[in-house]
């Protein structure tokens, strides 16, 4: 079975329910470099309460398996903003 040398593209788009939250998830996961950046593409924005990632992968197994990390990750964040988000800035505006 052979590999095509084409860059396979995915789009993720998840809204947020503030523009705040998206930028937070977005500055949690881009710190963390792809491990294959040579086979991986990725670019992460935030456009207002929605966070954009697109990857570029050199297989559709690396493009599932890349997006599949990445929401992984969105949902630590989405939990994690849950669980202290409200609470924290309760807290330090105290």
């Amino acid at each position: 079975m052979s590999e095509s040398n084409d860059w396979h593209t995915v789009t993720v788009q998840i809204p947020f329910a503030t523009a705040k939250h998206a930028l937070i998830a977005k500055q949690s996961i881009e710190v963390d470099a792809e491990l294959q950046p040579q086979a991986v593409k990725r670019t992460i924005t935030v456009e207002g309460e929605l966070l954009k990632a697109t990857f570029s992968t050199l297989t559709i197994r690396l493009a599932r398996l890349t997006v599949n990390a990445f929401l992984e990750n969105v949902d630590l964040v989405v939990r994690t903003i849950q669980e202290f988000g409200e609470n924290a800035e309760k807290a330090s505006s105290s």
